[in-house]
């Protein structure tokens, strides 16, 4: 059976993966979620993987961080069109211009609360990309709401 859909996350707090994961599976056990540790493991497995349908992005991470993931992948023919969602710690202004005019579709700060979470990663999963390939900036920065 295929997954409703398939999303990859790389970011190098385990922490962080773990409570993605519990919070995809608990919206949506439909959904296949592939995880990378960097962003060097990240592009290693899109070579060879069926590609997904987003990808979160985080940006501060050893090896490749998510800036030189967002380049290289903004260049390959191959994986240009998928959708990516820088999801950092990073609030810095001058970052977020930065993601944004690289082609990055939409900015999340990590949340603190699961719930929070949760709604921030059901509202992308209901997001459809072909309808607009990437938001104005007024809404590229996904301000979550609290269920």
């Amino acid at each position: 059976m295929k997954p409703e859909k398939t999303i990859f996350l790389a970011d190098d707090d385990a922490d962080d993966r773990l409570l993605f994961e519990e919070a995809l599976r608990e919206i949506s056990g439909e959904t296949q979620l592939t995880m990378a540790q960097d962003g060097q493991q990240l592009m290693t497995i899109l070579e060879n993987a069926l590609l997904p349908d987003v990808i979160f992005l985080d940006l501060n991470m050893p090896r490749k961080n998510g800036m030189e993931c967002l380049q290289e992948l903004k260049q390959s023919p191959k994986l240009k069109h998928i959708p990516i969602v820088i999801f950092s710690t990073s609030t810095q202004p001058e970052m977020i211009d930065k993601v944004y005019e690289g082609g990055a579709h939409y900015y999340i700060s990590k949340p603190r609360n699961f719930g929070v979470l949760k709604n921030i990663i059901h509202q992308i999963l209901n997001t459809n990309w072909h309808a607009f390939p990437q938001p104005s900036k007024e809404k590229f920065i996904i301000q979550p709401r609290q269920r």
